[in-house]
């Protein structure tokens, strides 16, 4: 049974990576500025390959999930996480681009550090509890934060605007899961608790996040992107589990001390796959630049022209 976890496991991994790179080819290419508004995401939902990567990246998700179902968090965690390897080679397959040895290196630091952090804290099996009012001060600043980093963005050069864009997203998507883990435990006890305040409110940071998430592709720096949510949404949802769902933290002062020095491995290789040559060419140029239109002959100019030639002509 665990083998089969671990392979459906792997396979979730893959269509997850594999869902993001195909997302990643149209949030270069779509119209608009460096960093786009919401309606960005209604323009990408009209095309069909990125289309095919959100329901590639969503049969990743329910794939981890039923492998989850048959073996402990401590085992399907860590595989989950191979998915950065797989997004940083599918990614340079559909560009057309080498895979160089250091984003391998950096991926595989980022994967190390990862499974430290998901190994080290703590995984409480209780049912958690969330208020409406939490919930909504939860979500509110996130929505804060989100909106003060959308404004700087824009006055950042693709390297740090993609970590930027790629935490707020990792921290909004991370608020999703500890929504949705509150929403999801508290409805296998009674179902009328998917109608509370936390459901829509968890929907609306999902699409929030996305639009983050696209905005970070957007930059040409995927690896990187890649890997900030991978390490964000994790942390995030720790930290929320610790702070406000009683799931609490390391305990011991070694466990503590691993888990940053996972932490900072993890960040350390972000930071490299951010700093690498390694940028999806299509994301040099402006996405709203637009060929200039073919100048239209002037009539006036095209008549001088003609009078000038036959009175040349006369002459001759």
């Amino acid at each position: 049974m665990i083998v089969w976890s671990v392979l459906v496991a792997l396979a979730g991994a893959f269509c997850m990576a594999l869902g993001s790179a195909l997302q990643e080819r149209d949030a270069v290419r779509a119209p608009g500025r460096s960093v786009a508004p919401v309606g960005f995401l209604v323009h990408l939902a009209r095309r069909p390959r990125w289309v095919l990567g959100t329901v590639g990246a969503g049969a990743g998700v329910a794939l981890h999930l039923v492998a989850l179902s048959g073996a402990p968090l401590t085992i399907i965690q860590p595989i989950g996480v191979t998915g950065l390897l797989f997004a940083i080679v599918l990614s340079a397959l559909f560009n057309r681009r080498r895979v160089r040895p250091n984003q391998i290196a950096a991926g595989a630091a980022v994967m190390v550090g990862l499974t430290g952090l998901l190994l080290l804290f703590p995984h409480s099996a209780q049912t958690p509890q969330m208020s409406t009012g939490t919930g909504l001060i939860l979500t509110g600043s996130v929505l804060a934060l989100g909106c003060a980093a959308y404004l700087g963005a824009h006055w950042l050069p693709p390297t740090p605007r993609v970590l930027l864009l790629a935490t707020v997203g990792g921290v909004a998507l991370g608020t999703t899961s500890a929504l949705a883990r509150v929403v999801a435990a508290n409805t296998a006890a009674d179902a009328a608790a998917l109608l509370t305040w936390l459901t829509p409110l968890c929907v609306l940071i999902a699409v929030f996040g996305g639009l983050f998430q696209q905005n970070a592709y957007r930059t040409g720096h995927f690896a990187a992107a890649y890997a900030t949510l991978l390490v964000v949404d994790p942390i995030t949802g720790a930290g929320i589990g610790a702070l406000l769902l009683g799931e609490g933290l390391p305990a011991t002062p070694v466990a503590q001390l691993l888990a940053t020095a996972a932490a900072l491995l993890a960040i350390g290789g972000t930071v490299v796959l951010a700093l690498a040559r390694n940028r999806n060419p299509e994301a040099m140029q402006p996405a709203s630049a637009e060929e200039p239109p073919a100048a239209k002959p002037d009539p006036a100019a095209a008549g001088t022209r003609a009078s000038t030639t036959t009175t040349s002509g006369e002459s001759r």
